[in-house]
């Protein structure tokens, strides 16, 4: 896959730590934005050095910290419903990206055999106060095959797309399911804020997916079977885009423009975050 960027489709900032503005460039071919310039690896940590991020550490406090603990409690139990649908058999799942390891914890209690990837030393620390050995890469499983592999809002944070999707892709045995959740920059919300929706997140996210770019980026193995919303992120997303603009640190219209973005996703299908479900063959 050659990923040719064709047009400047929106200048944002960092709102979240330094600052920086960066371009988004669309990938015309496949309706994918990506982040330019993108940090290198090896500087790419800096960007998430913060006690206020959030899925990195279970201390963080505030009024945005308190609503996003109490989605991720109530989307912990669904998450799990949604992996039990689709999987019969309880055997290997692999989390990419599970931060402190909230979700790997409540599919082990569950019955499943799980193993997790997180970069973050610090968020590997936090999770291993729970029980869980995380590893600090999918290099660390070559060779190794799973029933399952879930990134819940992972994959546009990772560095080396191409390459990363092959070696996902060589992870899941035949039959097996893979779970993406992803931001959708083509939702009424991330119009609405524009450069300022929270989901962009740059540099952080490298990659802004839409629904025809979920559908093209991986080889003909993988099939999409399902799709799901995810109805709290565009109230949780607004709530914190409306910060980056106007520095309100609750908003009722923010809430209101969440609500109409659902709403208007009832027939646009283009919902704030979406959950993509495929099976290997």
């Amino acid at each position: 896959m050659n990923f040719s960027t064709n047009r400047k489709y929106i200048t944002t900032k960092d709102h979240f730590k330094t600052g920086e503005s960066f371009d988004l460039f669309l990938d015309s071919k496949r309706e994918l934005l990506i982040t330019c310039p993108q940090p290198s690896i090896e500087n790419l940590e800096r960007y998430y050095d913060s006690e206020e991020y959030i899925s990195h550490n279970d201390e963080a406090k505030g009024l945005m910290a308190f609503l996003y603990k109490a989605v991720k409690k109530y989307s912990l139990s669904n998450k799990v419903k949604l992996v039990n649908s689709l999987s019969a058999d309880k055997s290997t799942l692999l989390d990419i990206g599970a931060g402190t390891g909230e979700f790997c914890k409540s599919i082990f209690e569950n019955g499943w055999n799980v193993q997790g990837v997180e970069p973050s030393t610090k968020a590997r620390e936090l999770a291993k106060t729970k029980g869980l050995d995380l590893k600090e890469s999918i290099d660390d499983y070559t060779g190794n095959k799973f029933t399952v592999i879930t990134l819940w809002h992972v994959l546009e944070h990772l560095p080396d797309l191409q390459k990363t999707l092959l070696k996902i892709e060589a992870l899941l045995e035949k039959d097996g399911v893979l779970i993406i959740a992803v931001p959708n920059y083509k939702s009424y919300d991330a119009h609405y804020y524009k450069e300022f929706w929270a989901a962009f997140d740059v540099p952080r996210h490298l990659w802004h997916f839409s629904r025809e770019s979920m559908n093209v980026i991986f080889s003909n193995d993988l099939r999409l079977t399902k799709t799901k919303p995810l109805l709290f992120d565009s109230f949780y997303v607004s709530l914190l885009s409306e910060k980056y603009k106007s520095n309100a640190s609750f908003s009722l219209k923010a809430l209101l423009v969440g609500l109409w973005s659902n709403l208007k996703a009832l027939r646009t299908k283009e919902h704030s975050s979406l959950i993509y479900c495929y099976r290997k063959f």
